[in-house]
């Protein structure tokens, strides 16, 4: 697809492109309308004071969605929220959860005195992602409550730093709490006697930014939630009315009700957005090419000059500090970057908003990535201006609470022009009326791009939003397929309650907490399902089984079982042998990789050589030592399909049985998976060039992951046909199997990391060809399951992706991968399109589809073994 002409719709876009220098970056410019706003009136039942706390914050009449939303949770309608950023859903869920609080307490001033009195105040459970989101929402609270003057109502913060005698205050006194899904898991509910007041009196549970609850996460807190009812139940509360609030989303009602265990006819979906919203301009920026003989230096942003004397020229696109990015490896060494890092082009894209006063915000994907952007934009300006590069900083998890609170504080008054961050600022922390929001890399779904861009343009103002591609498959495909990102649907949330291996923990936790009754199992899931891995607990002796029920027996907390964000257990702690010092901790699924003995470990720009991993405390011991080289670690890989009653593999209780369908000779697959792998060595090599030094072995345990994959296997006499030889298959599986991963995340909630896959000639239990894809969690995250849904359109648009890269032989941008445990070797960049192109023609609507496979695809809804580990 040719460049996208710039548009003169929005300035900020000339500052972009400087003024047409770097205009053939600009892929494709689409600008969306402003949307005016709707408004409703006031609902006869909102508390009065309330409703004057709201109008002197300068909120005359609230908007549609918000009084539908409040409404209906007023009727005590379990409700489905999902709207854009910026549309106050606060509101929508405060209003009748504050009013119900507020007649609860007048109803027992009343009552006081009264021998019959049984009235009880109500309680109120507020639950989000992250502890910074709670305690903006507890800032905002306070504001209001001081506006309405209703400092009856009692709210704060609770979770895991909260001190003791501040717990106990809680415990007793508090209305409303403002908590995580984790402290709910692992302290309110175990410990649910402490807090029975709260749990008798529940009202209203808001479940804040809920697309966020995907994958090995949405399955636990969905368990957890129905834990909560299940207590507050136990207390004689009557079931708690849910709002659950979440960002522009497929089927939110659906996800809604798998995350409660209820009916879809149980959830009432609000999905029309009555805010204002600006003009918004988006631009798809890919940078530009480095190597190869088209390459022609810039010789300045606009018409020439001396780079001695112009501060404001682009870096040179040849300078590895300014390109760096994710080291891709080979066998020769590091993989050769065809174009420019993402990181890299947003640092000057920041650089230069901020310099025309622009206030910004730049996504990275990755802590350091947020690092480095603010660094290398502060480095940009120093030369022009010392205050101006002052108002550039860093935003990122692993801050402490007082630092985010100030450079939130600091992008909302203009302080800070540039704020360089992860997706920590991708949740509803309020940060509005920002100028401009620039991706580096995409985001992971269109729901987060849509979430992130968000925040440009906020309160009705317009906003520009720049997403950069980085050198993926995935980032390659959108930039050049735009209908990908605009017109396509957007994604559902993906999770699975019913994954044996987040059932089983949430079991153990729910019996500690009150036995389980034969009542009980539908509230978990399917109850044959439930009760069959309730026989493997007994089985095991986790459980005790009684006429009346199951029984936890054991001292140790249930709660310990789960591991609730998917982080694979235990973290390794980091520490320098000489002093103690806690450097930081590696998770557990990483640490083999990442801190065995012999590995260099960076912290804050220091390099650390691992001395000793202790793999029984969990604790890698370092020392101070300057090295010119960086490690990498390899890996072996087996993937074995598990079939209930196979001795060796056996399908784990309550699994989903494996399901098939076929494409002419081609077969897919999906079902439960047990991946073993093992570090067996690493390399060192030399920086920045990657040149091999030595490998040395290492003697570290295999490791075991149940999971689901999905697969597909194919036949010799269709390689053949398609002119892949015996010396090509290997290639040419191992490139689609990385091309396929890479793709993926178009179709479902997931980032590339979240998955794994091997590739294999032959493989012992489908004597095929076969790739594998498989979810990167135990017991799967539903990631797999979408790809076999949407088989044909995932294997369309890895076909495309990897066909139009302009390499000639493979590359990061479209077969090449920075987690290869294999260098990247063997890969067929040529041979991988045939395959993919042979097994298109087999699909079912093959020949109702165009009969160009060049086309571009319909995204009209959204023995030896090779791996990416």
């Amino acid at each position: 697809m040719a460049p996208h002409p710039p548009s003169a719709d929005h300035p900020l876009l000339d500052v972009l492109t400087a003024r047409g220098a770097r205009a053939d970056r600009l892929r494709h410019v689409r600008t969306f309308p402003a949307r005016a706003a709707v408004h409703a009136d006031w609902p006869s039942w909102a508390d009065p004071r309330l409703v004057a706390g709201y109008r002197a914050l300068g909120v005359e009449r609230p908007w549609t969605h918000q009084v539908t939303t409040a409404d209906a949770a007023w009727r005590g309608e379990h409700v489905a929220l999902a709207s854009s950023t910026g549309s106050g859903k606060s509101l929508a869920f405060w209003l009748p959860a504050l009013t119900a609080v507020r007649a609860d307490r007048t109803a027992a001033q009343d009552a006081q005195g009264r021998i019959e009195s049984t009235v009880r105040r109500g309680t109120v459970l507020y639950l989000s992602p992250t502890k910074a989101l709670a305690a903006d929402q507890l800032t905002a609270l306070d504001r209001l409550l001081d506006a309405a003057g209703t400092r009856d109502v009692r709210a704060t913060t609770c979770d895991g730093d909260t001190p003791t005698d501040e717990r106990r205050w809680v415990q007793d006194h508090a209305d409303v709490v403002l908590t995580n899904p984790d402290f709910l898991h692992f302290a309110l509910l175990p410990g649910h006697r402490r807090w029975s007041r709260l749990l008798r009196g529940l009202r209203y549970v808001v479940v804040d930014e809920g697309h966020a609850y995907r994958g090995v996460f949405g399955a636990h807190v969905a368990l957890v939630l129905r834990r909560l009812t299940r207590l507050a139940e136990h207390y004689g509360a009557t079931a708690p009315t849910f709002v659950v609030a979440s960002a522009t989303t497929a089927e939110p009602a659906v996800s809604v009700a798998r995350l409660l265990g209820t009916g879809r006819d149980d959830v009432t979906e609000v999905t029309t957005d009555g805010s204002p919203a600006g003009r918004r301009t988006i631009a798809l920026w890919q940078p530009p090419e480095v190597t190869g003989p088209a390459f022609e230096r810039s010789a300045g942003r606009a018409t020439g000059g001396d780079r001695a004397d112009d501060p404001w020229l682009l870096p040179d696109p040849l300078d590895p500090v300014a390109n760096e990015s994710d080291a891709v490896l080979t066998t020769e060494g590091a993989a050769e970057h065809p174009r420019r890092s993402a990181t890299a082009e947003v640092a000057d894209l920041l650089a230069d908003l901020a310099a025309h006063g622009a206030r910004t915000l730049a996504f990275t994907r990755s802590r350091r990535g947020a690092e480095s952007v603010a660094q290398q934009v502060r480095d940009h300006l120093r030369p022009i201006s010392t205050e101006l590069a002052g108002r550039v900083a860093a935003y990122r998890g692993g801050y402490l609470p007082e630092e985010r609170r100030e450079l939130e504080q600091a992008i909302r008054t203009g302080e800070l022009l540039g704020l360089a961050t992860t997706n920590a600022l991708e949740l509803g922390v309020d940060i509005s009326g920002l100028d401009a929001v620039l991706m580096a890399g995409w985001p992971g779904t269109r729901m987060s791009l849509w979430q992130q861009a968000g925040r440009a343009g906020r309160a009705g103002a317009d906003g520009l939003v720049a997403f950069v591609a980085r050198e993926d498959p995935l980032d390659t495909y959108l930039v050049t397929h735009p209908e990908a990102v605009f017109d396509a649907p957007l994604e559902a949330t993906v999770f699975d309650p019913g994954n044996p291996y987040v059932l089983a923990p949430q079991l153990c936790a729910a019996a500690q907490e009150v036995s389980l009754r034969a009542e009980d199992l539908a509230r978990f899931g399917e109850p044959d399902r439930v009760r069959a891995v309730l026989d493997v607990l007994v089985a095991r002796g986790l459980l005790r089984r009684r006429p009346s029920g199951w029984y936890w027996t054991h001292a140790q907390p249930a709660a310990g079982m789960a591991d609730l964000r998917g982080s694979g257990g235990r973290p390794v702690r980091v520490v320098e042998g000489a002093t103690g010092r806690l450097l930081g901790t590696v998770d557990a699924a990483s640490a083999d990789g990442q801190v065995h003995d012999g590995a260099v470990y960076v912290h804050q720009g220091v390099t650390y050589v691992v001395d000793h991993l202790d793999l029984t405390d969990h604790v890698a011991l370092v020392v101070r030592r300057d090295v010119d080289h960086a490690t990498w670690s390899r890996d072996v890989m087996e993937i074995s399909l598990e079939e209930p009653g196979d001795p060796d593999h056996p399908a784990p209780e309550g699994s989903r049985p494996a399901q098939r369908r076929e494409w002419g000779p081609v077969t897919w697959g999906l079902g439960p998976v047990e991946v073993t792998s093992q570090v067996v060595s690493f390399q060192r090599r030399r920086v920045p060039d990657m040149q091999v030094l030595d490998t040395e072995a290492l003697d570290l345990p295999s490791r075991t992951l149940g999971t689901v994959a999905v697969w597909w296997s194919v036949p010799d006499h269709v390689l053949r046909a398609a002119g892949v030889d015996a010396d090509a298959t290997p290639g040419a599986l191992h490139a689609a199997e990385h091309a396929a991963i890479g793709l993926l995340p178009l179709l479902a909630t997931c980032d590339r990391w979240d998955l794994g896959g091997v590739s294999t000639a032959q493989h012992p239990d489908t004597g095929e060809a076969t790739v594998f894809v498989y979810d990167a969690y135990p017991g799967g995250a539903g990631f797999a399951e979408r790809g076999y849904e949407l088989g044909e359109r995932w294997l369309r648009a890895t076909r495309d992706a990897v066909a139009a890269c302009p390499c000639a032989t493979g590359c990061p941008s479209c077969v090449q991968s920075p987690k290869c445990g294999n260098d990247n070797s063997p890969l067929d960049k040529a041979a991988a399109v045939r395959v993919l192109e042979a097994l298109l023609r087999h699909a079912p609507d093959a020949e109702s589809s165009d009969s160009s496979l060049s086309a571009a695809p319909s995204l009209s809804e959204t023995s030896t073994s090779v791996a990416e580990a």
